[in-house]
């Protein structure tokens, strides 16, 4: 009797253990994996000499654009797409350029990310699975549409103005005092919303569904990773898509961000649970704000 429940109690952990490793495992693999892909269908462009030629001062900019916007999304939970995309487009980067590098960036940002928050403990498993299916559907429908419909150029000032209204939530999130929980419904509905405004506007998917969490009285701690981690799904359906549907350009802004973002991603999930958030949130609101009225500014 006793060795019959030993022997549950070993298949039971061996269970255990095995979905925690995939956690970690299926990140790893999908980035290897893209990786490859990446490599062996751009290989041609990675020539020694295009290598040297890129270490500009343009390629550093992109680094750390990459570096500070991980760290503003790995800590608050929001801000990548937004912060990344307001700099790339007061930087000058056409739109389409922007939401692809950003896209394909974040594939690799939020799978470090992921793996980072799952380190320290951060994630929902139940809240990434709710999240999961319906916002990688929304991203996809939102960079199709990008990619093969809609003209970048002529909703560059249409996104400035959304990631203002982006920056305004963000800052009216900081500024709210007592939150009182509430049971959160349609997560589906908001995950779809949140995905597809991502990939259109090149950011959105912290400020609609980690704001709206975290506004309903969720942890902060578990809301911004468990968001975290399903945003890596969301970014590689979306990135994948702008592959396929658009092609890729702009291999600076791409691997400047993904350089910057990476390894500032520990670091962020190691600071989510040690900042004061409300002044940071507020001071991220202000500089996206400036960064998309600088924007708007050139344009008209």
């Amino acid at each position: 009797m006793e060795k019959g429940i030993e022997v549950r109690t070993v298949a039971l952990k061996a269970e255990v253990s095995l979905k925690e490793r995939l956690w970690v495992l299926v990140p790893v693999v999908l980035l290897v994996g893209l990786l490859l892909t990446l490599g062996y269908n751009h290989y041609a462009e990675f020539s020694w000499n295009g290598f040297v030629e890129g270490l500009n001062q343009e390629l550093l900019v992109f680094f750390l654009i990459g570096v500070f916007a991980q760290l503003v999304d790995g800590t608050l939970g929001m801000g990548y797409g937004a912060t990344s995309t307001s700099f790339l487009l007061a930087y000058g980067v056409p739109p389409v350029i922007s939401s692809t590098g950003v896209h394909v960036a974040e594939m690799f940002t939020t799978g470090a990310s992921a793996i980072s928050h799952h380190r320290f403990g951060n994630i929902n498993k139940k809240l990434v699975k709710n999240l999961l299916i319906p916002g990688v559907l929304g991203s996809a429908i939102g960079a199709y549409l990008l990619s093969d419909v809609i003209d970048g150029e002529v909703i560059k000032p249409f996104i400035a103005v959304y990631m203002i209204v982006l920056a305004i939530i963000i800052i009216r999130k900081a500024l709210l005092k007592n939150i009182i929980k509430k049971k959160t419904k349609k997560l589906g509905f908001l995950a779809t919303f949140g995905g597809f405004m991502d990939a259109v506007g090149g950011g959105g998917w912290g400020p609609i569904v980690t704001s709206t969490l975290l506004g309903r009285g969720r942890n902060p701690r578990y809301t911004i990773g468990s968001v975290n981690a399903a945003e890596f799904a969301v970014s590689f359906a979306s990135g994948i898509t702008f592959m396929l549907f658009g092609g890729i350009h702009g291999w600076q802004v791409i691997i400047g961000l993904i350089l910057g973002g990476v390894i500032s991603a520990p670091l962020a999930a190691y600071l989510v649970n040690k900042i004061k958030r409300k002044p940071m949130m507020i001071a991220v609101g202000i500089l996206i704000i400036l960064l998309s009225l600088k924007t708007l500014s050139k344009l008209l």
